[in-house]
């Protein structure tokens, strides 16, 4: 199955595993609670799962990568006691708690959430002298003599030997306790991922049309050579810093990621190109509005893949603008409740200075933060919405200071007006999205009309996260159109189908 799948199925048996009886008691008993094993190429995107399963689930996440682990971590280092057993003493050997279940309750500690997921990665590579320690792990869910606790679900993960040496096979016994699930590399569904994500357009237009080239591994005389899900996203990161820097983007640049010569020559190749046609098609001035003769004639006689580049570049700007309608909806909502807060403790005895109070709201919307990110129920979209949030409350604080406003209500009816002006730049975001995306479509319409790429960019728009939220609130009656011309396509091509086969 492929990654989007397998995020399926963890997130079904985290809440099935988590499930209770009118008692209290898990449905599914605790040994019962098979542990997952998830068996798939590296940098595939295993742990991103984790991450993105804990958080949507409301649960804690720990993490290791076993191989990083001696016998003593994993288990706990020896120690005698004595006991008494049938009226006589004995020096009994013992074991203190393993680094990993230790790991465990410090983060129900910091947390406060009792239920979690205990991710091992690259459990089919331990050295043989922790092999026996992880028979034990997946068969009774203890490291040594002390159990996983209750409400934590155990997810392994490793590699198929044909891409490690180091890999052991199970055998029947540990497989027959264990939830085996085989991941295979899937471009469409790490697409949807990467619009989320924000990776970078030009590695997604790439890979749309370069799909072989999205996992790939090679074993050569002069070595391994790969492309990796992992090796694109972290390219990503580097381009759009090195955009914002104004800093080159080499091949060698793009090799140290991509570790597969053939492949980051082609990708460094198209990403020179996208950037001319960039500046070739004025892709700012489409999206203000500006079409020029020019661009829908030069745009006519180009290449198809040369289209799909400038579509991507359409699509990546339009993206850019409903994340930031995403972001601000989400800022505005975290801000107002926050200013709730701060009214509802107006009313409280002994109450302090409404600068001092506001910037204690935002001491604890860090610390709301930190612990969400500790427990690995963060993304990039929450640190950016957490941060927006600080910052305002502190920016009110010390405006609050400089007009010399002590009085609670004072300051509350000062922060009022201010909080509309917030209100007002998010209207006028989410105005420049939607005609940006009127601007796009008018430049599809009048130089593609109902083709291919107008199905293409459709296609996109839907699929990707920001822009399917964005019109599916907002609504876009360009989009509504052309969708419904594609679905009626669609059906008419399902109907002739049909009618070949009475």
């Amino acid at each position: 199955m492929n990654i989007k799948r397998a995020k399926e199925e963890i997130m079904n048996t985290v809440k099935a595993y988590l499930a209770k009886d009118d008692f209290g008691n898990y449905r599914i008993p605790y040994l019962r609670q098979r542990p997952i094993l998830l068996i798939g190429p590296p940098g595939i995107g295993k742990t991103q799962i984790m991450e993105q399963v804990a958080g949507e689930c409301g649960v804690a996440l720990v993490a290791y990568t076993i191989t990083h682990h001696t016998r003593q971590s994993a288990v706990g280092l020896p120690f005698i006691r004595n006991k008494e057993y049938g009226g006589k003493e004995y020096s009994v050997t013992e074991y203190t708690m393993s680094e990993i279940i230790a790991s465990v309750y410090d983060k129900i500690e910091f947390t406060g959430l009792r239920e979690g997921i205990l991710f091992i990665d690259e459990i089919n590579c331990v050295s043989e002298t922790l092999v026996p320690t992880m028979l034990q792990f997946l068969q009774y869910k203890s490291f040594g003599n002390r159990r996983i606790p209750q409400g934590w679900i155990i997810i392994t993960a490793g590699n198929p030997p044909e891409y490690n040496r180091s890999v052991r096979d199970f055998d029947t016994v540990t497989l027959d306790r264990v939830r085996k699930i085989t991941v295979e590399p899937d471009f469409t569904a790490w697409k949807e991922y990467a619009y989320k994500q924000g990776i970078h357009e030009a590695v997604i237009s790439y890979l749309d049309i370069r799909k072989e080239n999205f996992y790939r591994m090679e074993t050569t005389p002069d070595g391994m050579f790969f492309a990796t899900a992992r090796g694109w996203e972290d390219l990503s990161e580097m381009l759009i810093t090195c955009e914002e820097l104004s800093l080159p983007v080499t091949e060698d640049l793009v090799i140290q990621y991509i570790q597969f010569n053939a492949i980051a020559r082609d990708f460094a190749n198209f990403y020179e190109l996208y950037h001319k046609y960039k500046e070739a098609y004025s892709i700012e001035e489409i999206v203000k509005g500006n079409i020029t003769q020019n661009a829908v004639l030069k745009i006519g006689r180009a290449s198809f893949d040369e289209k799909l580049n400038v579509i991507g570049l359409l699509l990546s700007r339009l993206n850019n603008k409903f994340k930031e309608v995403y972001l601000m909806d989400a800022y505005m909502d975290r801000l107002y409740s926050c200013l709730q807060e701060l009214k509802q403790r107006m009313q409280a005895p002994g109450v302090i200075l409404p600068a001092e109070l506001l910037r204690k709201l935002a001491e604890e919307e860090e610390e709301k933060l930190n612990k969400k990110t500790e427990s690995g129920q963060s993304d990039k979209a929450e640190i950016e919405v957490s941060g927006r949030v600080r910052t305002t409350l502190k920016r009110y604080a010390d405006e609050l200071r400089e007009n010399d406003i002590e009085d609670m209500q004072k300051g509350f009816d000062f922060i009022r007006p201010l909080f509309d002006k917030e209100t007002l730049r998010r209207e006028e975001t989410v105005s420049s999205a939607s005609k940006a995306l009127e601007h796009v479509f008018a430049f599809m319409e009048t130089a593609f009309g109902e083709s291919q790429e107008m199905v293409i960019f459709v296609t996109e728009l839907t699929v990707n996260f920001y822009s399917s939220k964005f019109i599916g609130e907002y609504g876009s009656e360009m989009y509504v159109k052309y969708n419904r011309s594609l679905l009626f396509e669609e059906r008419h091509k399902e109907i002739l189908k049909e009618i070949d086969k009475l």
